[in-house]
């Protein structure tokens, strides 16, 4: 089928250079005044002043979608989410409005492994009907590739589960965060190195994910068991990621570097130190201030700094049960202005093509341009700065992912 999403007041197509973008590189958006797209079979054929893409088909024989008076942009990329995770963490929520703190919270039988206990009871059917409501919001919300981590099931079965049923829509990648913290039967050494002799090969020879995740911080894992899990991550052929200075300034951002891994997510205790490693290096850093926000906290990631010093960023929701229950990566848009003081265009570069980047799908996604896939949304605005400037808000229109419209 022949598409052309025709005559938007703002075209912002986010061509540019093939790796991430940074500094100054992250607010430039391509942006075309009166511009379309022209589709064919999922994939985009052209574009960029309407005068010139409106001539390349037979008006008659394509399915039209006006644009006029509205801005087209890529899908976001959501490169950090918790997708299969279960029920909602209510009484953790409750709790913490009360003044509980996280150690608390899980005392109490909250917290991660409140999740961890659910998700080993649901069946694979149940997770997956949760996980397709949840991809339907974000595509509402103007989401079209969706980064997904398992680490909800801590064991052979349950990990393996979690992971088999990510992998069924198209549009997500798995990432296997087995190192999310030790599970109740285990202590996070033995834990380690049961994921590195099983997991971790079974993992990568099934092609169950693309990445290998890890929770360094308090509570969770130091960074030599980091160390020792990335390094076998390495081994069979995974991508490595990391949780990095969440809760705690540990070294994880600077593991990270050491290693090469794709992104160190979270930094909301980075240093200065951190960042300048950050921004010698290829790792993407990955911003989660919606997080921050639900959790109530007031210590956002250093945007600024890491943008202003040469790193390259990427947005995303942290979609979870417990810290981040958001489908809206609008709305992270508008708390990366906001608090952390991101400019929109950087923010929507950020979400886009630096965080199809950030999960290796830049060569597909992230940006409208020949031979990518048609993933675009509609924005019912005349600038593309509403978007975060109206929060809490959705103004998508419409979304097409592969040139079908989703919603």
């Amino acid at each position: 089928m022949t598409t052309l999403v025709r005559g938007a007041r703002q075209l912002l197509t986010l061509r540019g250079p093939a790796g991430p973008r940074r500094g100054p590189a992250l607010r430039e958006l391509g942006l075309v005044p009166n511009g379309s797209v022209l589709v064919r079979g999922g994939v985009i054929v052209a574009a960029g002043p309407s005068r010139t893409v409106d001539r390349l088909t037979d008006l008659r024989r394509a399915r039209i979608i006006e644009a006029a008076g509205k801005v087209v942009m890529p899908g976001f990329v959501d490169c950090h989410t918790h997708l299969v995770c279960g029920p909602p963490r209510l009484q953790d929520y409750e709790r913490r409005i009360a003044g509980a703190g996280y150690s608390e919270i899980a005392a109490a039988g909250g917290g991660i492994l409140f999740s961890v206990r659910a998700v080993r009871k649901l069946s694979a059917r149940a997770l997956e009907e949760q996980a397709h409501r949840t991809l339907a919001a974000m595509a509402r919300h103007g989401t079209t590739t969706v980064e997904a981590k398992s680490g909800y099931g801590l064991d052979r079965t349950a990990e393996i589960k979690t992971l088999r049923v990510a992998g069924r829509f198209p549009r997500v990648i798995p990432t296997y965060l087995g190192a999310h913290i030790p599970p109740p039967e285990m202590d996070a050494d033995r834990y380690i190195a049961w994921m590195a002799d099983c997991m971790l090969p079974l993992v990568a020879r099934r092609k169950l994910a693309r990445f290998a995740d890890v929770y360094c911080d308090a509570g969770a894992f130091t960074v030599e068991q980091a160390r020792r899990y990335l390094r076998r991550a390495a081994e069979v052929g995974l991508g490595l990621k990391i949780h990095a200075e969440q809760f705690a300034r540990t070294g994880a951002a600077l593991l990270a570097v050491e290693l090469g891994a794709t992104s160190a997510d979270h930094l909301e205790q980075a240093g200065e130190e951190e960042v300048a490693a950050l921004a010698r290096s290829e790792t993407i850093a990955v911003l989660l201030p919606g997080s921050v926000f639900h959790l109530g906290l007031s210590r956002y990631a250093p945007a600024r700094a890491l943008i202003d010093a040469g790193a390259a960023v990427a947005l995303a929701t942290d979609h979870n049960p417990g810290t981040s229950p958001t489908f809206s990566m609008p709305m992270v848009l508008s708390l990366a202005c906001t608090q952390m003081r991101m400019t929109p265009a950087e923010a929507v570069a950020a979400a886009t093509i630096n965080a199809a980047h950030a999960v290796g799908a830049a060569s597909r996604t992230g940006s409208l341009e020949a031979g990518k896939q048609a993933d675009l949304i509609v924005l019912d605005l005349a600038d593309y700065r509403e978007l975060p400037y109206y929060f809490g808000t959705n103004n998508v229109a419409t979304t097409l992912i592969a040139g079908e419209v989703i919603a």
